[in-house]
């Protein structure tokens, strides 16, 4: 008879830990549909300002720098020779330890 006592005090005991947990996921779940939705509004202005940036983009790089020198090659012609490989490779010995 204690044992009936004691089932019917836990159907009628809600279980508010579970409820809980329901209501923390729920209230996630809505802010990241919050999130996502202010993303998206986000991505919807920004065709506009990316049409704006090829536009800069395009008009910057027709025009040259006005801090670097206008050069057709290298300054100093010796100065290559620093980025270029051996002519005869078996003749380096740079990275033969």
């Amino acid at each position: 008879m204690e044992s009936d006592d004691s089932e019917q005090m836990r159907s009628v005991v809600p279980d508010t830990r579970g409820k809980h947990r329901i209501l923390a996921e729920l209230k996630r779940l809505e802010q990241e549909a919050r999130f996502l939705q202010e993303e998206l509004d986000q991505l919807e202005k920004l065709e506009k300002a990316s049409a704006a940036c090829n536009e800069l983009l395009s008009i910057v790089e027709t025009r040259p720098d006005p801090l670097l020198p206008l050069t057709k090659g290298p300054t100093n012609p010796t100065w290559d020779r620093w980025f270029e490989g051996s002519p005869d490779p078996s003749g380096c010995r740079c990275w033969i330890l």
